[in-house]
């Protein structure tokens, strides 16, 4: 429970941080209702909109309403997809006011020591280290390939965590060994003449779980004329801590990330996370009450650009591309959407293998679930959306889903596993489906 001094510190300090003008720029038109998946979920409660939870900042920031427990859960029940963004006719900036009020609540509560424990291990001790998020990785894959996963899946040791926590253990992708995570060359050189150069933004979580991702991301950028530069001394994007109420430390991953970057020369800073893609294309908004790296941000960001735009800009559809046949169907990362503005460009590449038919899901655009660590923070709100999602995949009768965000393939595999589809339906990144095409185009 919060005490008057934290419900106070918190009105405090919506008061002084949150854009009054933007509370207010909310006209209440309800155009932001039908695109929130949580507003759906929940018998259309008001408090569970865009709408209404912004007009809980307002009322914590007039005086009229208390930053109790209730209202910090309404804000932690929204997954930050940004849906409503788009369809705003004030073009409120949504995301922003969140992450201002997340940010607000968590510097002013006092957590029970526990809480502060996890936080500070998982904020500051795990995520801006990649160096010890392979050794986690490095502990998974000798779980995955000593046998010990199985004997833990047959025993019972499992049952006392949530059913859909039990079924995420099923989807951890295959970790690659120590001796598989080969050295990487600072520059991957383009196939022929380069056309483009280009830096890659390698992440974290996409650098060691998702390492063969990045792999063929490369290979795909080089094969469409790009000269790579990787940069060494990147990290972290920051999304998980703007996301979750750590804004200071999401700003000194940032300032490590923009450095890294500097006199680079490239056309463009590429990657393949949309969860990564929508922060860095907006590290000038972190610092915007910060003048000397504002503009350095703005600078950063002005250059980011998934790799789907860069192969479309490049006609990498020109090249053979083929599959055997199999029905297709994109699921939108919701940041990737909302926030960068990229929804074409994936389809279009998809469109352009041979071999298979491409199904448009139902409401593509609308949020899986994954949102982050939401499946696990808000686990049965998240398997609502997810249930939901995969009904939508159903009628598509695809036998492949693809995605573009490590968050959402972890998810939509949950959702086949869920459904008991293992065996009819996979899940696949768009990188490593069209590193497939080409390498199928090739066979003799």
């Amino acid at each position: 429970m919060m005490n008057q001094l934290e419900k106070k510190a918190i009105q405090q300090g919506f008061q002084e941080r949150l854009d009054y003008d933007e509370l207010i720029n909310c006209m209440r038109c309800g155009f932001c209702l039908p695109t929130c998946p949580t507003y759906g979920q929940s018998n259309q409660y008001e408090a569970a909109s865009p709408r209404g939870r912004i007009a809980l900042m307002k009322g914590i920031v007039d005086g009229i309403i208390e930053p109790d427990e209730q209202v910090e859960q309404q804000l932690n029940l929204c997954l930050g997809c940004r849906a409503c963004e788009p369809v705003c006719p004030s073009g409120v900036k949504y995301g922003h006011l969140l992450e201002e009020a997340r940010d607000v609540i968590q510097e002013k509560k006092q957590h029970s020591l526990p809480i502060r424990l996890l936080r500070y291990l998982v904020f500051n001790q795990l995520f801006p280290y990649k160096s010890r998020i392979k050794k986690v990785n490095q502990c998974l894959s000798f779980y995955q390939k000593s046998g010990i996963q199985k004997l833990v899946q047959k025993s019972q040791i499992l049952r006392i965590v949530p059913e859909h926590v039990r079924q995420m253990e099923q989807i951890i992708p295959e970790i690659p060994s120590l001796s598989e995570d080969e050295q990487r060359l600072p520059i991957a050189r383009a196939e022929g003449k380069p056309v483009k150069r280009v830096a890659f933004f390698s992440g974290c979580l996409m650098d060691t779980m998702f390492r063969n991702t990045n792999h063929a991301t490369i290979k795909l950028l080089q094969k469409a004329g790009c000269d790579v530069i990787i940069p060494e001394t990147q990290g972290c994007c920051g999304a998980l801590h703007a996301h979750s109420g750590e804004k200071k430390m999401a700003k000194l991953l940032a300032k490590q990330n923009i450095e890294a970057f500097k006199g680079l020369e490239a056309d463009y800073i590429v990657l393949n996370a949309g969860g990564c893609g929508a922060l860095l294309a907006e590290y000038d908004h972190l610092f915007k009450d910060d003048p000397e790296w504002e503009e350095r941000a703005r600078f950063f960001s002005s250059k980011i650009k998934d790799f789907s735009e860069v192969l479309v800009e490049l006609n990498f559809m020109a090249n053979e591309l083929s599959l055997p046949y199999q029905v297709i169907t994109y699921q939108d990362s919701c940041h990737l959407r909302n926030v960068m503005k990229t929804f074409d460009s994936p389809r279009k590449l998809l469109k352009a293998i041979d071999g298979v038919h491409y199904t448009e899901m139902e409401k593509a655009d609308q949020c899986c679930g994954s949102a982050g660590i939401y499946n696990i923070t808000q686990g049965q709100m998240s398997m609502q959306i997810l249930d939901d999602k995969m009904e939508k995949v159903k009628k598509t009768k695809a036998h492949t889903i693809v995605t573009a965000n490590p968050g959402c393939l972890l998810q939509m595999k949950l959702g086949v596993v869920r459904e008991g589809m293992s065996d009819t339906i996979r899940s696949v990144h768009l990188a490593d489906l069209l590193l497939e095409a080409v390498e199928h185009s090739q066979l003799p």
